[in-house]
């Protein structure tokens, strides 16, 4: 099969599309082709190896796992002997292990979830990593009826979700972001747009009854000016240093939490079919629709993670395949 595969650390120029053997099936697992992918912060991460704390766990001198990639969609192509609630042609969405950006990939049953009717392998694919830490950290902001929100990050692939999903929880939501994308997210309901260009949201009168901070690029005082009293800021970027990466924000975070009124949360978002399940229904009931700036085919995968490193895409990159 045909997979995007790097054997060192580096910019795009590491990628090569090229043959692999198909990856093999466990008991618990099933075989998916894969007809969408989507690309994540964390595959350009793991691309660059940083932060290189990360190293530790994906490989110090060079990439443990040589097929990058984690946000699949497709079709059951085998199931595994201990497989019960997926068959041969189902065609689900879900999470990899670094392995997606291929036309094959082996995933365990319990971290794919089916695709409903009206849903696109295109928009499934958006959903495993962007649209569940959206979700997952709403929950943590504890965003709800009549509850003001910013969004710092609003135009980005979590972002946009975010913004959406705060909406459907009937929350008012400020969105943050760039003079090229203030209308896209005025478009997806946001009620008010600040754009940082012209305007440092942390320096504003309002005051938020939660803070969710998808981009980094505050330090916690800051926000914390514009946090209501009693109210919730939650991290959730992988902006930082080459070497630590988001560890010293979440280190401030967490002793400086304790002290104050205000709750102060990191969140790692962690894999949930039923999250996916949840999402996906949304997306069908046309409640959510998920941001596609553009696709590329599976070969030119180097060049979508050019661009989003470039243009700082906005919503998702979805590579088809």
């Amino acid at each position: 099969m045909k997979a995007i595969v790097y054997e060192e650390y580096g910019s795009a120029e590491v990628l090569r599309y090229s043959d692999v053997d198909k990856p093999a099936v466990g008991p618990d697992e099933v075989l998916v082709r894969v007809r969408a992918a989507s690309v994540n912060q964390g595959d350009r991460f793991a691309m660059h190896g940083v932060p290189r704390i990360g190293r530790l766990a994906f490989g110090i001198r060079r990439p443990k796992a040589t097929i990058l990639g984690r946000d699949i969609a497709g079709t059951v192509e085998v199931a595994g002997a201990n497989v019960t609630g997926l068959q041969v042609g189902d065609a689900v969405f879900g999470e990899t292990s670094q392995r997606g950006f291929a036309e094959y990939a082996a995933a365990p049953e319990k971290h794919l979830a089916p695709i409903p009717a009206g849903v696109t392998f295109e928009q499934a694919a958006t959903l495993p990593v962007a649209a569940t830490t959206a979700l997952q950290t709403l929950r943590a902001g504890q965003v709800g009826p009549g509850r003001t929100v910013l969004v710092n990050g609003a135009s980005g692939g979590v972002g946009t979700f975010a913004v959406q999903l705060a909406k459907t929880l009937g929350a008012e939501v400020t969105g943050v972001c760039s003079t090229r994308n203030a209308d896209l997210v005025r478009s997806i309901g946001a009620d008010q747009v600040i754009d940082y260009t012209r305007e440092d949201v942390t320096r504003g009168a309002a005051r938020f009854d939660a803070i969710l901070d998808f981009a980094g690029n505050h330090r916690l005082s800051e926000f914390r000016r514009v946090l209501a009293p009693k109210g919730v800021y939650v991290s959730s970027s992988g902006a930082g240093g080459e070497v630590l990466g988001p560890l010293p924000r979440l280190f401030v975070l967490t002793v400086t939490s304790p002290f104050v009124s205000q709750r102060l949360r990191g969140l790692t978002a962690r894999r949930s079919v039923e999250d996916l399940t949840f999402l996906a229904g949304l997306v069908a009931a046309g409640k959510v629709t998920p941001v596609i700036e553009r696709e590329y085919p599976l070969s030119e995968t180097a060049d979508a993670i050019r661009y989003v490193e470039a243009e700082h895409a906005r919503g998702k990159i979805v590579l088809t395949v």
